[in-house]
């Protein structure tokens, strides 16, 4: 009999578990099992080492083929727990990728063009930058959500040393205000050797603004190639 496939699905910056309620929803709906959790964001000595030991933790007791999805800042989270636990797969969602040897921040003094949105911005920017595509009450409610967002993350050196043998897939929203699709597409080939996939006219947050479409797309993913 086949394994169960869990999605374990990691929020990015400023986010949590509550982000994915809708995805959840939709891949039950699915047949599919997922687990989200709130990762330590506002803690300033939490890195993404830290955020790694949280999503394992999540993921104690679970038996299943696990698919790891990491949004935005999670994409610095997931390929640590690749190298922990074994998965099926690693999918990032408009991922950041971390450089071994190399912090965030340096990435984009390097890359300034991987984001068109700043971490820095504030509430105030987070509707066009984050949620473009969703309607206003969708977006008003999940700006009550928001939490501060530390700076360990960008700051320090990525605790990965070596990229975990893992099959990965790249999902591009193409109306994404805050990662460059551009460089999205250019860093899924270059450092991932893959094809990214695209979710036409959606947004960053396509799992407030278009969860079933994105919960048959993770399983599409996810299926082994």
């Amino acid at each position: 009999m086949a394994r169960e496939t869990i999605f374990v699905l990691v929020h990015g910056g400023s986010h949590g578990a509550w982000c994915w309620q809708r995805v959840i929803g939709a891949l039950d709906t699915l047949g599919h099992s997922a687990v989200a959790m709130d990762l330590p964001s506002e803690d300033e000595t939490a890195g993404a080492g830290r955020y790694a030991e949280v999503v394992l933790e999540a993921l104690a007791d679970l038996d299943g083929d696990l698919v790891l999805v990491g949004h935005s800042l999670g994409g610095l989270t997931i390929p640590l727990v690749a190298t922990e636990r074994p998965v099926r797969k690693m999918i990032f969602l408009s991922g950041a990728l971390p450089i071994p040897g190399r912090t965030l921040l340096e990435q984009l003094a390097a890359e300034p063009e991987m984001l068109l949105f700043s971490p820095q911005a504030g509430p105030s920017a987070y509707r066009d930058g984050l949620y473009n595509a969703a309607g206003d009450a969708d977006a008003a409610w999940a700006l009550t959500q928001i939490r501060p967002q530390a700076e360990m993350p960008f700051r320090e050196t990525t605790p990965l040393r070596v990229w975990p043998d893992t099959e990965s897939a790249y999902v591009v929203p193409t109306e994404d205000h805050a990662v460059n699709p551009v460089w999205a597409r250019r860093a899924a080939r270059e450092r991932l050797g893959i094809e990214a996939h695209e979710m036409i006219g959606a947004d960053h947050s396509p799992f407030l603004s278009r969860p079933a479409e994105l919960a048959r797309l993770l399983v599409e993913l996810a299926r082994p190639h």
